[in-house]
């Protein structure tokens, strides 16, 4: 197991199955369209958007001894990211994410059949201890969230992933100091009182609002314009890029324009991590 990675993200990893019909959809019948099955899971999205950009990164995770299993983590693989750590549950089904998008790629509606079986003891604590940045996702059992950033020693990142799961991590979180919060106002709600070098709340097309102490004030970021093409995983592509930028030394503000660059690019393709990501792509855009 590689010992060099830079992050290191604890989160889950399942498969995103994506329709999109070749017209407007119409309700209560079959749609014509396009049916894709791809790798997923936020924490596993994160961790290949980090390494397609060039940070070294291990993903610690768990999947069923299952076909989705094997083709999540191959494809993982095969994108650079360090799947040593990844644990493969025997009995436990791998995670599944269902989207329906309409005819211009946004989403109409998501089925989420998601459990992460990480379990604390599955964590390597050494590992995780010697990253320059934790990434944490909302799919992690609160137990196994707690015991992975108690094994941090530089900073860490959490990115809620949903409201329930939010409002279930909370918890877990006390007394915890964050370096980055990041997710949507609703995800954010129930984690007010969590403590937060810096809280970013994504709000898709409307753009980005920076908050944090070291801010004199909360800073607006607009998104790039972009025609949409499939809004599945730009989130997660702009929490990637967000602490990809931050580890080459970019100010937080710097590192966001260079998340909404990698979030547009990600909209503008069809899949959920894009296979040509690299770093000069995003800069392009900058």
């Amino acid at each position: 197991m590689s010992r060099g990675a830079r992050v290191v993200v604890v989160g889950g990893t399942n498969v995103d199955v994506v329709a999109r019909p070749g017209a407007a959809p119409v309700a209560a019948t079959s749609n014509p369209g396009r049916v894709a099955v791809t790798a997923g899971g936020v924490g596993r999205n994160v961790a290949e958007n980090l390494a397609r950009l060039g940070t070294p990164t291990a993903l610690v995770s768990a999947v069923g001894d299952d076909a989705h299993g094997r083709l999540a983590i191959e494809a993982t693989a095969a994108a650079g990211v360090d799947v040593g750590p990844v644990v493969t549950v025997p009995g436990a089904r791998t995670g599944c994410y269902v989207a329906l998008l309409d005819d211009d790629g946004e989403l109409v509606g998501a089925v989420s059949d998601m459990t992460c079986p990480l379990r604390p003891a599955d964590l390597d604590v050494a590992l995780v201890a010697a990253a320059d940045l934790v990434v944490l996702d909302g799919n992690l059992d609160p137990d196994t969230l707690a015991a992975a950033f108690d094994a941090a020693r530089g900073p860490v990142v959490l990115d809620p992933v949903s409201v329930p799961k939010a409002a279930r991590l909370a918890a877990a979180l006390g007394g915890r100091r964050l370096r980055l919060l990041s997710g949507g106002d609703a995800e954010l709600a129930p984690l007010a009182d969590v403590r937060a070098d810096l809280v970013w709340e994504r709000r898709g097309a409307d753009g980005s609002t920076l908050r944090g102490e070291a801010l004199r004030r909360p800073v607006e970021t607009a998104a790039l314009p972009v025609e949409v093409v499939d809004v599945t995983g730009a989130g997660d592509a702009m929490l990637a890029a967000w602490c990809h930028a931050t580890l080459a030394g970019a100010d937080p503000l710097e590192a966001a324009a260079y998340g909404h660059a990698a979030a547009a690019l990600t909209v503008g393709g069809d899949r959920t991590v894009r296979p040509d990501l690299t770093d000069e792509l995003v800069r392009s855009l900058l």
